[in-house]
C-alpha cells in the first residue's frame, strides 16, 4: 500500500461521516488517460476532499509555502502533490503539470488559485486553460457544495467533461477556455445547489 492509498483511506474515514460527503457523477470521470481536473475553492479541506472522492489518484499544485512547514512539508510531496509559486509564473510547476497529463494521470486544479472568502465562484486564471489547450486530456469540471459544517452533507459534483474541439478549431484564447471551465463549474453549483 502506497502513502497515498494509506493517507487517502485515512483521511476518507475522518472526513466522509463528518462532513456527510456525498458523491455525485463518478460516471462522469474518465477511467483512463489524461484528466484536467477543475474545482472550486472554499475551504482548507477541498484538496484532501477531491482526493478521497476522486475514482482515481490526483496530483495537486500546492502553494510552495506548504512545503516547508513542519511534519507536512515531508508528506505532502508523498500526497502527489507538488510546488507552485504563487502570483508569478513558474515554468517548473507548469512543465510538471503538463507531463502529469502526458502521462496519463490526473492533475487537479482550483482555477481561483486561492479560497473564495464569501463561497461564491471566483474569476480562474489562465493556467486551467493553459493545461486544456496543451494536452489532449479530458477536462472536468467539478463542484464542491458546502457548508463545511459537521453533519451537514457536503456535496462534491463531477461534470462530464468539457469538449475542447469548437475552443481549438475558433483558436480560443488560454482566458476564454479558463472562462468556458468556470462557467461549467458555475453550472454545476446551480444546478445542485441545496
Amino acid at each position: 500500500m502506497t502513502i497515498y492509498s494509506f493517507v487517502r483511506s485515512v483521511v476518507g474515514g475522518i472526513l466522509k461521516p463528518t462532513y456527510r460527503i456525498k458523491t455525485l457523477g463518478l460516471e462522469n470521470f474518465p477511467q483512463e488517460g489524461g484528466v484536467l481536473l477543475c474545482t472550486n475553492h472554499i475551504h482548507n479541506f477541498d484538496p484532501p476532499v477531491v482526493g478521497i472522492t476522486a475514482p482515481r489518484p490526483v496530483h495537486f499544485m500546492a502553494k510552495e509555502e506548504l512545503f516547508s512547514v513542519p511534519i507536512l512539508g515531508k508528506v505532502v510531496p508523498h500526497l502527489n502533490a507538488f510546488p507552485v509559486k504563487r502570483g508569478m509564473s513558474d515554468r517548473e510547476a507548469l512543465r510538471k503539470g503538463l507531463n502529469i497529463l502526458k502521462e496519463g494521470k490526473v492533475l487537479g486544479l482550483f482555477p481561483e488559485g486561492t479560497r473564495s472568502k464569501t463561497g461564491e465562484l471566483g474569476k480562474g486564471l489562465a493556467g486551467a486553460g493553459f493545461f486544456a489547450l496543451r494536452t489532449d486530456a479530458k477536462v472536468v469540471p467539478c463542484a464542491i457544495i458546502g457548508p463545511y459544517k459537521t453533519f451537514q452533507t457536503l456535496k462534491v459534483v463531477y461534470g462530464k467533461p468539457i469538449s475542447m474541439d469548437e475552443l481549438r478549431s475558433s483558436k480560443a484564447s488560454v482566458e476564454e477556455v479558463t472562462d468556458t471551465i468556470m462557467n461549467s463549474i458555475k453550472q454545476l453549483l446551480e444546478e445542485h445547489k441545496k
